[in-house]
């Protein structure tokens, strides 16, 4: 059966630039490649297609594929991380750093990110750019299957967004998500809620409502304590 537009699929994936991996869904690929992160979960991700949950160049080759297939697609700079933009290269003031400036060094500069490509006296030239902006890809894809559970597509778009996995239950017309207690500390979760419910608005018509139900336990206490307080 090939791919539609509109499918919701799982994905495993691996991508290269200047024939290196840099990203993968793939674990072996990821230790073979020496990315490997204890952080990460190396699975299929749930995603869409045509809604640009990856890059477009990527997005684009998904349609007319068929499942358990193994694929290859070249994706040029404009349909992958866009091309490489001068204006973005900008000079900074050396006194505007905290260690001093080195060819190489990431900086951080408000919710941007750069690499300092050289350093002329008191100026370094900062290259703000994506790191692959103005490069081919190649992604080797292979369609691991269809998504079809409302579970299942809320739990893909869940992890897609905020990195994480949550237990998440449908009944009727209403979803209902269990957060992990303290969840609203997480940053990336913070940010992400929000188009979290718009995804499954948007993509999941069967859920008219969404439930979050963030629950504390008593923490137990230390036998020591107890026979203390009796």
């Amino acid at each position: 059966m090939a791919i539609n537009e509109g499918d919701i699929i799982r994905l495993n994936y691996t991508g290269r630039v200047e024939g290196q991996i840099f990203d993968t869904t793939i674990e072996a690929d990821a230790g073979e490649a020496g990315i490997k992160s204890q952080q990460k979960d190396y699975e299929a991700i749930v995603v869409r297609v045509g809604s640009n949950h990856v890059i477009p160049g990527l997005d684009e080759a998904l349609v007319g594929k068929e499942i358990g297939e193994q694929y290859e697609v070249e994706v040029p700079a404009e349909k992958g991380f866009g091309p490489h933009d001068m204006k973005l290269v900008e000079s900074v003031n050396t006194n505007q750093f905290r260690e001093k400036p080195k060819p190489g060094m990431r900086i951080q500069s408000g919710e941007r990110e750069g690499v300092v490509f050289n350093v002329i006296g008191k100026k370094a030239v900062v290259d703000f750019n994506h790191p692959f902006a103005g490069k081919t890809l190649t992604y080797t894809f292979t369609i691991e299957g269809m998504v079809e559970t409302v579970e299942e597509k809320a739990q893909g778009f869940i992890k897609l967004f905020s990195g994480r996995k949550m237990d998440v239950s449908f009944a009727e017309d209403t979803l209902t998500l269990n957060l992990p207690a303290g969840i609203n500390y997480d940053k990336r979760w913070v940010m992400a809620r929000g188009i979290v419910v718009h995804q499954i608005f948007e993509y999941i018509p069967e859920v008219k409502n969404i439930v979050f139900i963030e629950t504390f336990k008593r923490p137990e206490m230390p036998a020591e304590a107890e026979a203390k307080e009796e």
